[in-house]
């Protein structure tokens, strides 16, 4: 039995007919000669052999020297050195952006290329291609724009949306990330340049879960903005009108959601940087009718609630723990409720008890300071969350943030709140006295002048004995004496690419609870107890390959053991007689409980960048 469970998920991970992604070989293109020289998708630069340029009708388009892709790709990093280099005396600003520049250009030209340096240096170039430096080419979008990348309907498209996504030319779609640009990272709404963001995460996506970077589609459903500076700015690039609001606004939503499964009826959205009426709006609306998750809701829940339980761990306290643990939320936007959500789902199971009474250890700030049922117009979705007054331990409505951790001493401080500075000297000398003898900061908030503190910061006013994370990369600090202060980035790319990666390969129609849970909790046992030790709760981004296999194959599991998997989609005609043996491998992976060959499974379907030799038909 064992034997067989093996050679079925070694033949089906070697199988092409399985495989969400294009594994090198004869790859069939429809174009000769310059048209395939201005296609990103089939490009080689001088890479093209001689046999190939005689084929597709190159010789004489190209220098006659071949260069294999190790070559190219030295050439290129070459070229990103020598523009570190001249820029290292400007401002942060032009530093970032020149290197955007450099690796969207290569991006436009040479996606293989491309994706082989991200991965690579993914460490490196991930706060070039995502957070940070993505919300500076939002806000800039208008004056770098150069070529369309993606989809954009707007609000003028309405009644067209059905016909139009067969515009798009990949003939399969596995994974789309979608955008109104309502709330981009903390800065807003900046309308139709939010398209930077899917383009972005999409990107993480690629490298990070090997997802076939011909198989996914960055979105932006542009239905206005109400920004006054960019309905001004002539270069602005979108509708301009004010955004739709109520029934008018979520047609539009509905509309768009209905022409992508109709075409692709297995394909995968990912919501991201909605405001925050429409993010859980739209989560309620369409999470049981069609395969979608909102990152910013669930994501940033999952990610926050792993580091919650490595803090856990930090403190050589067991897991149960948890349910004892006073967590301070700051933020009641999307992602500030979504951890909420999450993380009281998470003591209800582990205490197995109500919601209700897993809430009591949580405590929810806003601008207008703690969240009571004394406040008039409280909001609904953070209604769930507001504290009697009985039980806040003498505190009132509308409490600040330095009053409510003074009184309640809180193990864990978590900063959603996308207000920059906001755990200042005297919040973080407060909490020095936590009822934990390692207490943890989370300034999460994007992108870097958005985090409520620095690194250097925490460990300078809240002490040297804490766990620290931050959701833009900051340096690890110095303490003295040989010892070092560890910055956690505790950033969704940790987790949406492996939800993706293992819906994707399950088929499953829904993602659930459940499958996001078992995503957050492989990460939080991802790290070994020396490292939670010494207050590291994530890996390095550089393994985020290897973590995406795990998440994914963890994912895969809990959808088979729902019962809701379906095996994997977007098949040809021929492919589909098969789906039954996908089918199987997924439940013989999942209820064997064969957790090494499930992650070797996933693993085995992750796309990497190498040239295929590419054939004619007309």
């Amino acid at each position: 039995m064992w034997n067989l469970v093996r050679f079925v998920a070694s033949s089906l991970s070697r199988s092409r007919r399985f495989s969400t992604t294009v594994i090198p070989g004869p790859c069939i293109v429809h174009k000769r000669g310059a048209d395939i020289l201005h296609d990103p998708w089939f490009n080689k630069d001088t890479g093209f052999p001689l046999s190939e340029r005689d084929r597709l009708g190159l010789r004489g388009l190209l220098p006659p020297r071949v260069v294999s892709v190790e070559k190219q790709y030295d050439r290129f990093m070459d070229s990103y050195r020598s523009l570190e280099k001249n820029t290292k005396c400007q401002t942060d600003e032009v530093i970032s952006l020149a290197k955007w520049r450099i690796l969207n250009r290569l991006h436009d030209r040479n996606e293989t290329l491309y994706y082989r340096v991200l991965i690579d240096n993914i460490k490196e170039f991930a706060p070039i291609i995502y957070t940070p430096t993505v919300g500076l080419v939002c806000q800039n979008y208008s004056g770098l724009f150069k070529r369309p990348r993606g989809m954009y309907f707007s609000a003028k498209d309405k009644g067209e949306m059905m016909s139009m996504i067969y515009n798009w030319p990949a003939q399969n779609v596995d994974m789309i990330v979608l955008t109104d640009g309502s709330r981009i990272l903390g800065l807003g709404d900046l309308g139709v340049q939010g398209i930077g963001i899917p383009i972005g995460k999409l990107d993480v996506y690629v490298a990070a879960a090997g997802i076939n970077p011909r198989r996914i589609l960055p979105v932006m459903l542009d239905v206005g903005t109400n920004n006054q500076k960019l309905l001004e700015d002539p270069l602005y690039l979108g509708v301009r009108q004010p955004r739709l609001e109520g029934e008018e606004y979520l047609s539009v939503v509905d509309e768009f959601m209905e022409a992508v499964f109709a075409r692709w009826p297995k394909a995968i959205v990912q919501f991201e940087d909605f405001q925050m009426k429409w993010a859980f709006e739209t989560l309620q609306r369409y999470r049981k009718k069609f395969c979608m998750f909102n990152d910013d809701v669930q994501g940033t829940a999952g990610v926050a609630l792993a580091g919650l339980l490595g803090a856990v761990r930090a403190q050589d306290r067991p897991l149960s723990d948890f349910v004892n643990q006073k967590i301070v939320v700051v933020g009641a936007g999307s992602a500030g409720l979504g951890v909420l959500n999450m993380a009281v789902q998470a003591v209800s199971r582990i205490a197995k008890c109500s919601q209700t009474a897993a809430k009591s250890q949580f405590f929810l700030i806003d601008k207008d300071g703690l969240v009571t049922t004394e406040r008039s117009n409280l909001d609904p979705a953070a209604a769930p969350y507001a504290k009697n007054p009985r039980d806040t331990e003498g505190l009132t409505e509308g409490s600040p943030l330095i009053e409510v951790v003074k009184k309640i001493k809180p193990h864990a401080l978590l900063g959603l709140s996308g207000v920059g500075g906001v755990f200042n000297e005297e919040v973080l000398n407060a909490m020095r006295d936590s009822a934990s003898t390692k207490p943890a900061i989370f300034a999460m908030s994007n992108p870097t002048m958005n985090a409520e503190c620095t690194a250097v910061d925490a460990f300078n006013h809240a002490g040297e004995n804490i766990v620290f994370a931050s959701g833009s990369p900051f340096e690890n600090v110095e303490l003295g004496n040989g010892r070092m202060g560890h910055v956690n980035q505790a950033n969704n790319m940790y987790l949406f690419p492996g939800i993706g990666l293992g819906t994707l390969l399950s088929g499953a129609r829904l993602i659930t609870d459940g499958m996001l849970n078992a995503a957050s909790e492989c990460l939080a046992s991802y790290m070994t107890d020396e490292d939670i030790q010494k207050g590291i709760l994530y890996p390095s981004v550089d393994s985020i390959r290897d973590l995406t296999a795990e998440i994914g194959a963890a994912v895969l599991r809990e959808a088979v053991a729902e019962g809701i998997a379906e095996g994997h989609c977007n098949l040809g005609p021929r492919e589909l007689e098969q789906m039954s043996k996908s089918h199987l491998i997924c439940q013989i992976l999942c209820y064997v409980q064969l957790k090494e060959e499930s992650v070797e499974y996933v693993r085995g379907k992750m796309w990497f960048p190498e040239y295929s030799p590419l054939v004619h038909e007309k």
